[in-house]
């Protein structure tokens, strides 16, 4: 399938969020599409696939001019979008999600669910799914409901699927997974749009880059002739330099110590420390742990055995308020769901964790709330109109900005980052950087959770490696490499 867009606009009220953009993909080809968080990427695919109707210029397909009218018209057409946004049903089955819509039904239309459950059996396989068709969505973890969103579009007979941000939430391996079957796929001809922030991944899958800034187009490169840096350029209007930046690395003395944590089939004899300081990178693969350990400290989950001591101190933490009254802070890893209001304006959020220092005698200080959110703006550079803008309009990478600010103000001793730079671009994952380095310049304890290798090996003083709920080693920055993380995360020694 052909697809040609020339001239397109969009606006939001006074917002243009598109101005003369234009995209066209080839039959059979993996084209990515880039652009910094805000820059329209999502926006277009969203008019080319109904969700959202264009104020001006042409959509095409196969030489032909179209308008769908909703996303249902244009899967018909064989055009399927899987959204970053998950649209799954928690309270439903996986096999119920995959065919939602789209049931299997035999005599009186009644559903063969013999045949859902082997389909879907064959989907799951297909992309290395290790998921019982059976289980219940709230149940799975962020990485494998993103699976089960991929397996749905798999389910349609597409002739162009369009993927935004795919990997966001996936280990390596199931990323790997992905992308032989994105090359299958290819080889039948089938076309496929690539929204991502993770250059290595774009330049190692796809033929194409067509490059959106503010809305506009800037133009289109083929990748063996080209490279990250001109197209960071072309995203950004700049040169960026070091991807991760450089710190003079001064640590203090230990400021958490976790000795013997356990949760029964979760995690087992958790032990590690982190000193005033230092980043302290946590790896392994989805479903290793991680998480569960972090929301563990943070007394989100009840464990059975172990300690915590935080500067020297064994301390009781059964619950989150008692965690930041021990100067814990902690990002979780999806911020749309437990990381922001995203119907409450930046004020407000900011404001939520820091009612103590903008408020006297349980009143509220308007005057010092203020404040505070225009202080956010400022030193995180958020973009935004003004600290009333709604959470949920921001970018991706502002938003996450304003989930750091939340928790930047309450001083914390230590703070968890659980994929702090999920679905954000290259521009704001280096000013992210550059705020977790200030902040273990303070003398600040960063635990910081990443599936993203590069990252965790760019960031980090050490890197922690989980495995099946049990630390497998923790190497130091001179051992750690790709190899090394890797053989551990996946049970062997080094």
């Amino acid at each position: 399938m052909h697809i040609e867009m020339k001239g397109i606009d969009k606006a939001f009220g006074s917002n243009q969020v598109l101005n003369q953009a234009g995209f066209e993909l080839r039959d059979g080809e993996v084209h990515a599409l880039m652009g910094e968080n805000g820059a329209g990427k999502s926006t277009l695919m969203k008019i080319l696939t109904g969700v959202y109707t264009r104020d001006a210029g042409t959509v095409k397909v196969d030489g032909k001019e179209v308008e769908y009218k909703n996303p249902q018209e244009a899967e018909r057409a064989g055009i399927v979008f899987i959204y970053q946004e998950l649209n799954v049903m928690f309270d439903l089955t996986v096999e119920e999600n995959l065919f939602l819509g789209r049931e299997i039904k035999k005599g009186f239309g009644v559903c063969d669910k013999k045949a859902m459950r082997k389909k879907a059996r064959e989907v799951l396989e297909m992309m290395g799914v290790s998921i019982d068709p059976g289980e219940l969505m709230a149940n799975l973890s962020v990485g494998q409901q993103q699976m089960i969103e991929i397996c749905k579009a798999l389910m349609v007979d597409a002739k162009v699927i369009i993927m935004d941000e795919p990997t966001a939430a996936l280990t390596q391996s199931e990323t790997e997974a992905l992308f032989q079957v994105i090359q299958s796929l290819r080889k039948k001809g089938v076309s496929m749009v690539y929204i991502s922030h993770r250059m290595e991944e774009i330049f190692e899958l796809c033929d194409r880059i067509t490059v959106l800034r503010d809305g506009q187009y800037i133009g289109v490169k083929n990748i063996p002739e080209t490279n990250m840096n001109e197209i960071v350029k072309m995203m950004i209007g700049r040169e960026i330099g070091e991807r991760y930046p450089s710190r003079q690395i001064t640590l203090g003395k230990e400021v958490i110590k976790v000795t013997g944590l356990t949760k029964k089939g979760v995690f087992h004899d958790v032990n590690f420390s982190v000193r005033a300081g230092e980043v302290l990178g946590v790896s392994g693969l989805m479903g290793a742990g991680r998480t569960e350990i972090m929301q563990a400290i943070f007394g989100n989950l009840p464990y059975e055995e172990g300690t915590i001591e935080i500067e020297g101190k064994k301390v009781t933490i059964k619950n989150p308020s008692q965690a930041i009254a021990n100067g814990i802070g902690f990002i979780t890893e999806d911020r749309k769901t437990e990381g922001l209001m995203l119907e409450k304006s930046i004020r407000e959020n900011v404001s939520l964790c820091n009612l103590n220092i903008i408020s006297k005698h349980s009143v509220l200080g308007k005057g010092d709330e203020k404040k505070l959110s225009q202080r956010a703006i400022e030193d995180l550079h958020i973009k935004c109109f003004n600290a009333e803008h709604e959470s949920g309009n921001l970018s991706g990478g502002n938003q996450q900005k304003v989930v750091l600010a939340k928790w930047i103000f309450t001083s914390p001793k230590i703070l968890i980052l659980d994929e702090p730079t999920r679905g954000v671009d290259i521009g704001a994952k280096k000013e992210i950087y550059q705020i977790i380095n200030k902040l273990a310049g303070q003398g600040v304890a960063v635990i910081m959770v990443s599936s993203e290798l590069p990252e965790v090996l760019g960031m980090s003083d050490r890197i922690m490696v989980v495995r099946e709920g049990e630390i497998r080693g923790i190497l130091s920055h001179a051992e750690a490499n790709q190899e090394n993380i890797m053989t551990l995360a996946t049970g062997g020694t080094i």
